[in-house]
């Protein structure tokens, strides 16, 4: 496989992640049944499996891992976050204030990790993939 095929399968994958994740968050806050058909609980796991496969063979292609690059290490970081969030939105929130207020934060870090997978860095200001953090 092609590295900008295989880059273009996970912007592909990202991407309906993230529309799938902000489809099922307006059926939570509307209270939706949909949230829970069987293919809705099953597919997010198929297409993040997918992502993640995709992220480390891109990594591994291009021998950029978290650490040494500090846009990579921020989108790490940032992924764990979106997931705990996602989790609490759609699964864990005890209340729907709570649910709303995480589906909200979720939303915000995937935007960043969107961000930062664009320009390579890791601040919302800079000069974009020359940034050196030491």
């Amino acid at each position: 496989m092609d590295y900008l095929l295989l880059k273009q399968f996970h912007m592909g994958c990202a991407a309906f992640s993230g529309s799938f994740f902000l489809l099922r968050g307006c059926w939570m806050l509307a209270g939706s049944a949909q949230l829970q058909r069987p293919w809705v609980k099953r597919l997010p796991h198929v297409v993040d499996a997918l992502l993640l496969a995709s992220a480390l063979g891109l990594a591994g292609w291009s021998h950029q891992y978290p650490g040494p690059h500090p846009w990579l290490t921020a989108k790490v970081v940032a992924l764990v976050a979106y997931i705990v969030l996602g989790s609490i939105a759609l699964k864990y929130g005890r209340s729907l204030g709570i649910r709303a207020a995480a589906f909200a934060a979720a939303l915000a870090t995937f935007g960043y990790i969107v961000s930062v997978a664009v320009t390579k860095n890791p601040l919302f200001f800079g000069s974009g993939a020359n940034l050196q953090l030491s």
